[in-house]
């Protein structure tokens, strides 16, 4: 097999190649190698190789849906026994995991072939990846721009053609935002349908999930059938849909309502561009058959906002607190900004931090009674195209206060000053569409049907009520069919 044809096949399809002995794992693992070699340099999509680990595993009788398909796994919260997860931090990269993670030890189960470990921010905190520990990773489409993040070198390896899927995970948009800014597939599921532990009971209070970015639908389709399911360790009891996802992706969808909105939510700038993308889906939703009509959510998405920052800067403080205690490091081994959202996050006194938690019933319950009225939303992804790599780094103003107040330890003064909406704005302004969905537990989308006239990919965005992972999947093969990407690749 030459790498074109590797590059012309989804995981699915590679996998049926397989399965009928027309190639051979090893072949399939030396072409992603050799692609990785050939463009990681100039991507930085791969952190940490694993070729050995994967040419011995290539060698073994292979079995499951996926077997002899080479796979990345995220470096963040998809633990391989041995190995570091260095989850994007310098504090981190030499400490062995004791055991894989339930998700990773379902992917190998399936047959994948485990080959490398991909690069995120630290801590996964940022929607672009640039982690000092390992420098940023480059959008393929256009190396002086972001891929996105958290999930961004998956995003940057499997649009570079290193990989048909791999592995990600979404606790704010971290699946959604690296797919729209490298024109994938990437489908957030639902709150407790995809295991997290052992190392965790769920991750943000169940707002983060396990999940792949993929070129094609039916590849996320197939992956969810395979990661889905109870997990004896963890605390639900997952509904799962009576025939596969792979089967509902497949089926043709209803006639369904969709509202659509293109405002920022926190009431930031929003690009024509991303406008004019999901002016674009309207226009072909309609064209399909659906009715679609501008709505609103009647979430406060503004206070939405802030409960979603006070959740990420108190798991920072602990992320920090744990890694200090577990390998006896300093402070100084985070990033900047890394400690100054901690600072926020300890600042933050237990009876707020449940006061916001509790919020989270509130901003479902509307969301629930607009799902009543309608089957999905739909919006922009991302409020601007993918930034250029070091646009979203820390403005020096924010540095030079978060640098003062930390010297002094003034972590009450911190969260008592207007710093702290500023740097929601600043982290936010970029992304502000993608967190409502996590902190609701509903499952989302992000769908690669616009490129900008710069040549960019900008996705939009579907949010399904609870238990709507199939309904997304069988309208994301419609669209796929009707506007196909699949075979679009980036210039570099």
């Amino acid at each position: 097999m030459e790498y074109d044809e590797y590059r012309g096949h989804d995981a699915v399809g590679l996998a049926g190649l397989v399965a009928r002995g027309e190639v051979k794992p090893v072949e399939l693992l030396e072409l992603a190698i050799g692609r990785a070699e050939a463009v990681n340099h100039r991507f930085n999509a791969i952190v940490r190789p694993m070729y050995d680990i994967a040419r011995e595993r290539a060698k073994l009788p292979l079995a499951g849906p996926f077997a002899g398909v080479p796979f990345l796994l995220k470096d963040l919260a998809q633990d391989y026994a041995g190995l570091p997860t260095g989850s994007g931090s310098r504090a981190l990269a030499t400490y062995p995991m004791p055991e894989h993670a339930e998700v990773v030890r379902r992917w190998l189960d399936a047959g994948l072939v485990v080959f490398g470990k991909t690069n995120t921010p630290e801590f996964g905190a940022k929607a672009v990846t640039e982690p000092a520990a390992n420098g940023p990773s480059r959008n393929p489409w256009n190396i002086a721009h972001t891929p996105g993040g958290s999930s961004g070198g998956s995003a940057a390896a499997v649009a570079a053609g290193i990989v048909p899927a791999a592995g990600g995970n979404d606790g704010g948009g971290s699946i959604r935002i690296p797919a729209a800014c490298c024109g994938l597939f990437g489908l957030k599921p639902g709150r407790g349908l995809v295991p997290s532990g052992p190392a965790y009971a769920e991750m943000l209070h169940g707002a983060a999930v396990n999940g792949v970015l993929t070129r094609s639908v039916r590849d996320s389709a197939a992956m969810l059938d395979v990661i889905a399911g109870i997990d004896p360790a963890g605390p639900y009891v997952p509904a799962l849909p009576e025939t596969s996802y792979r089967e509902l992706a497949r089926r043709e969808p209803r006639r369904l309502r969709i509202g659509y909105a293109t405002a920022s939510p926190i009431g930031m700038d929003v690009s024509s561009e991303a406008v004019a993308a999901v002016e674009d889906a309207v226009g072909l939703l309609r064209e399909l058959g659906h009715v679609v009509e501008e709505a609103q959510t009647g979430v406060n998405e503004r206070q939405l906002a802030r409960d979603f920052l006070t959740l990420l800067f108190a798991s920072i403080a602990a992320d920090i607190d744990l890694v200090r205690r577990g390998t006896g490091c300093g402070e100084d081994q985070f990033e900047l900004d890394t400690r100054i959202m901690a600072a926020v996050g300890r600042a933050t006194n237990a009876p707020a931090y449940v006061a916001s938690h509790n919020r989270w019933n509130e901003h479902s319950h509307r969301l629930a009674l607009f799902h009543e009225s309608y089957d999905l939303l739909l919006t922009p992804t991302l409020a601007h195209p993918p930034a250029r790599v070091g646009q979203v780094a820390t403005p020096v103003w924010m540095e030079a206060a978060g640098r003062l107040l930390l010297a002094v330890r003034s972590a009450g003064l911190l969260a008592m000053t207007d710093l702290v909406d500023r740097v929601a704005d600043e982290n936010l302004r970029w992304t502000p569409y993608t967190q409502l969905a996590n902190i609701t537990g509903r499952p989302a989308m992000s769908v690669p049907t616009h490129w900008t006239a710069e040549g960019l990919p900008l996705g939009v965005q579907f949010v399904a009520g609870l238990g709507g992972e199939g309904l997304l999947l069988s309208l994301a093969t419609q669209l796929e069919q009707a506007r196909p990407w699949f075979d679009r690749q980036p210039p570099q």
